[in-house]
């Protein structure tokens, strides 16, 4: 079992190319079962921490692939990632 906050430092990684995208910064939970369905990756600006919620994209979590010490390895087309909106 792992905290949020321990999550929130571990560094996201697409293994179909290898990009780095960002630091988790949310999850997105169903609120009628409790089962986090994705996480949530900041969008490509320096300053998402004055936007939040613009640019980022959520990962299904079924694209999860594994969890490290530091880093989660997901698999996803980036084309094709939602955006994560309030």
């Amino acid at each position: 079992m792992t905290r949020y906050t321990k999550l929130r430092q571990m560094e996201v990684v697409n293994i179909l190319d290898g990009a780095r995208l960002g630091y988790l910064c949310d999850l997105v939970i169903d609120m009628n079962s409790g089962k986090v369905c994705g996480i949530v990756v900041p969008g490509p600006s320096k300053f998402s921490f004055l936007f939040k919620g613009d640019k980022d994209s959520v990962i299904p979590w079924q694209n999860i692939r594994k969890f490290g010490e530091d880093v989660i390895l997901v698999e996803v087309d980036i084309n094709s990632m939602p955006n994560y909106h309030d």
